[in-house]
């Protein structure tokens, strides 16, 4: 399947065996062609970001539930409908929420060059610039760990896997699930990979 690297992907299994891969739309138009009531009845739809299940509604034709599958046209909000919205600036995609802190916090925030909104602001993506290899290792594996709970979890070595992929042992993770079913053995595979990348090994591994 052919889809744009900005739409959202899944994966569509039923019992052991990948059915489609690819954007959300053109996966559910597959499934709803080639799968009887019963089988989309069982079927499982996992977001490739995280893992996480996308409900999908089968009832009808396929041509209403393409149709469902198609994003809802945005409203082009008037001035005075922004300006309802309190603070914020929502054209620039700035929001307003609660943040609590100390009173020590907030003194502190307040005194910096801009005021506590710029600080907290530049404070956040020096965080995420500083921890951007760890967060993606952290999402990775708990993607992997959600599938793997919902398709794995009663298989064999499932904890012994489950273990080796939070921490960070790629090769022994592979050794133990290597016996499971291929599709989702190789699902495994390709959502852990990004957790493994970067990690540093054992120093009586190294050269």
């Amino acid at each position: 399947m052919t889809n744009s690297e900005t739409a959202p992907h899944c994966s569509a299994f039923l019992g052991e065996k990948l059915i489609a891969s690819g954007g959300v739309a053109e996966v559910v138009s597959t499934c709803k062609r080639e799968l009887d009531e019963d089988q989309l009845a069982a079927l499982l739809l996992f977001d490739d970001r995280d893992s996480r299940i996308v409900e999908v509604d089968f009832r009808g034709s396929i041509e209403e539930v393409e149709r469902r599958q198609k994003p809802a046209p945005r409203d082009r909000e008037q001035p005075e409908a922004l300006a309802k919205r309190g603070r914020g600036r929502p054209k620039l995609g700035v929001v307003a929420r609660e943040v609590t802190l100390l009173p020590r916090h907030w003194e502190w925030l307040n005194s910096q060059p801009g005021g506590a909104s710029v600080a907290l602001r530049k404070l956040v993506e020096d965080g995420r610039r500083a921890n951007s290899g760890r967060d993606r290792r952290r999402l990775a594996r708990e993607s992997c760990y959600r599938f793997m709970q919902a398709m794995a979890g009663n298989r064999p070595h499932f904890e012994e896997a489950n273990r080796a992929l939070f921490a960070g042992e790629r090769d022994l993770f592979v050794a133990e699930i290597a016996d499971w079913p291929r599709d989702i053995r190789d699902h495994c595979l390709r959502l852990a990979e990004a957790g493994f990348r970067g990690e540093r090994r054992p120093r009586e591994d190294r050269a």
